[in-house]
């Protein structure tokens, strides 16, 4: 499946683009995804995923949106994906 792939701030400098379609096994998850851009991605590379007691999660204050709906109220990194969907990734936004 092909996947239109967003990346803002600091990880749109770490990929050295804003968007890109990328394909994908048509049975990955947004975790699935994430744990490809860490390995490909030398800057990614623990920024995205963390290990917990029930298995891999997302990184705290991280913002991962499947087509504008966080997946942290779907069903995280096991979300399952369609064939273009796009997938936007925020970093954790500081300020005040």
């Amino acid at each position: 499946m092909e996947l239109v792939l967003r990346f803002f701030a600091t990880f749109r400098d770490a990929v050295g683009e804003k968007e890109r379609t990328h394909a994908f096994d048509d049975d990955a998850s947004v975790g699935d995804v994430l744990a490809d851009l860490e390995a490909e991605y030398d800057d990614l590379e623990g920024q995205l995923l963390e290990s917990g007691e029930d298995g891999l999660a997302i990184r705290p204050q991280l913002s991962v949106l499947k087509n504008g709906r966080d997946v942290t109220h779907m069903a995280g990194v096991e979300t399952a994906l369609e064939d273009g969907d796009t997938l936007s990734v925020f970093p954790p936004v500081a300020g005040g």
